[in-house]
C-alpha cells in the first residue's frame, strides 16, 4: 500500500483540499469569485481546481468525476458551455446538486476526482 498524501491542510476546518490515494486525487472546496455572477463563479471554481491539479502535475483533462454544487440548480444551464471551453473535449462524468452554502454570495462549488496516470 502506498502512503496517502494530503495537500493544503486546513486545521481550522479539519480538511485537506487535495488528497492523493493510489492512482487518484480527490480535490475539494473549489470556489472563487464569491459575490459575482454564476458564470464567473463557475470559471473561478475551475481556476482553483486547475491550480490544485497543477500542484500535483495534473490538468483538467485528468478529471474523471465532478460533483457540482449550485445555490440554484437552474444555473446548470451555464455549466455545459463552460466545460466545453475548459476541458478540451476530455469531459468528466459529473453530478449536479442544489445546496445551501454557509455564506450568501456563493453560487457554485466543485469537488473532483482526478486519475493519476502512472509514468512507468
Amino acid at each position: 500500500m502506498t502512503d496517502i498524501e494530503r495537500i493544503e491542510i486546513d486545521e481550522n476546518w479539519a480538511h485537506s483540499a487535495v488528497v492523493i490515494a493510489g492512482e487518484y486525487a480527490f480535490i475539494s472546496y473549489c470556489m472563487k469569485n464569491e459575490g459575482q455572477g454564476i458564470e464567473n463563479q463557475i470559471n473561478g471554481a475551475f481556476d482553483v481546481l486547475e491550480d490544485r491539479l497543477e500542484k500535483i502535475g495534473l490538468t483538467l483533462e485528468s478529471v474523471v468525476k465532478m460533483d457540482c454544487l449550485f445555490n440554484d440548480i437552474m444555473d446548470i444551464k451555464y455549466l455545459g458551455e463552460i466545460i466545453k471551453q475548459r476541458f478540451n473535449r476530455k469531459y468528466p462524468s459529473r453530478k449536479a446538486y442544489e445546496t445551501r452554502f454557509l455564506r450568501d454570495g456563493i453560487l457554485f462549488q466543485v469537488d473532483a476526482i482526478a486519475y493519476i496516470v502512472s509514468k512507468g
